[in-house]
């Protein structure tokens, strides 16, 4: 059964929730632009790996740490900072979560400071008291699913390929929260060297529709 904490987490993830999520593409702009993405499998593939063994992952892994009882938030936003491949990638986290941070201060009272976007989340979420593991399902469905929009919108996609996508993945989203929430920081790891890449080659793009 749903609690007022999980609708309250699914509204902070929502799309319709102001953290401007709908302007940052994590690179994708720029791979459909050189022809790497150009329909739902193509799409499903580049996800996935960015899912498993790039931000996806890593991020699901600073939000569960950032959850916990006795979590140095600073100390993991440092960290978070540090494991930014680029000065997009960076700018598409802190500006997420400086933007995330503000509205939940403003609609909860409680003063949250701006941080890179997993630990933003898991800092506002910890006073829910939900467990871990689905605040990170629900932040990677959200993650994704911005992705599987823009995708539709830029390849362009049909809406039933874009949301096929997502929902090709929701077994795969469900099982890395759990993982995540068993991890330890120790886990933390990526090689997604194509969309590093691709984020760095879209700061250079001559024309560009999304931020990132």
């Amino acid at each position: 059964m749903l609690t007022p904490a999980h609708l309250t987490l699914i509204q902070w993830l929502s799309p319709a929730f102001p953290t401007g999520a709908f302007a940052y593409s994590h690179g994708l702009e720029r791979v459909i632009a050189l022809g790497d993405v150009t329909d739902a499998d193509s799409l499903l593939v580049w996800l996935r790996n960015i899912l498993h063994f790039g931000a996806g992952w890593q991020d699901a892994v600073l939000l569960t740490q950032a959850l916990g009882p006795n979590a140095d938030h600073d100390a993991l936003d440092a960290l978070a900072h540090a494991l930014q491949p680029s000065a997009e990638r960076l700018q598409e986290s802190r500006e997420q979560g400086a933007a995330l941070a503000r509205m939940v201060s403003n609609l909860t009272g409680h003063d949250l400071p701006a941080r890179l976007l997993p630990i933003a989340v898991g800092q506002a979420a910890r006073p829910l008291g939900l467990p871990p593991a689905e605040v990170a399902q629900l932040y990677l469905q959200g993650f994704i699913g911005n992705l599987c929009t823009i995708a539709t919108r830029h390849v362009p996609l049909g809406q039933t390929d874009g949301q096929s996508t997502l929902s090709h993945l929701l077994p795969e989203i469900h099982a890395l929260g759990l993982r995540a929430a068993r991890a330890s920081l120790d886990d933390l790891g990526s090689c997604t060297l194509a969309a590093d890449l691709a984020a760095l080659q879209h700061e250079t793009m001559d024309v560009r529709i999304f931020r990132t």
